[in-house]
């Protein structure tokens, strides 16, 4: 799949299931997240050889978790579970998104949640989609690819 084309499918993916799923609407910008940033990243482990961060500032984790959670008063491990189920379901998105388009059936592995920013060993940032939520927040979504960029059999980079 050409870049430009992932990259407007996983922004589609990305703004519908945030605003579906939580009633956050996702505006397209370009600054990085600002003040305390979490990473939370999964990789594709069958059918695609990429990975995905989400890397966010603690006010759109807070608001993502409180609106998931429906409490106003959340925990930090509260922030990490409810980060970790929504990129787990955002990925769940991606895939079936990404089958219907190349016929490949992709698995992902379990989220993993980092204080701070957080890339993958051996790999580099293909594009970063850069969000701001409507009301406060921001969030970056990161598409990884191996830095040595090579097929290997029964996968693809997407």
């Amino acid at each position: 799949m050409p870049e430009e084309k992932l990259r407007e499918v996983l922004d589609q993916i990305a703004r519908k299931v945030t605003e579906d799923s939580v009633g956050i609407r996702l505006i397209q910008r370009e600054p990085a997240p600002g003040g305390e940033i979490c990473t939370v990243h999964i990789s594709f482990r069958q059918g695609f050889r990429s990975s995905l961060s989400l890397r966010a500032d603690t006010a759109m984790l807070t608001r993502l978790t409180q609106s998931m959670l429906e409490e106003e008063n959340v925990t930090p491990q509260d922030l990490e579970d409810v980060a970790k189920e929504y990129l787990n379901v955002l990925c769940g998105h991606i895939a079936a998104a990404l089958y219907r388009a190349t016929r490949v059936v992709a698995r992902f592995s379990v989220p993993s949640f980092h204080r701070g920013i957080y890339s993958p060993e051996d790999y580099r940032e293909q594009f970063v989609l850069s969000y701001a939520g409507d009301r406060e927040g921001t969030a970056q979504l990161v598409h990884h690819v191996p830095s040595a960029q090579r097929d290997g059999e029964g996968t693809k980079c997407v």
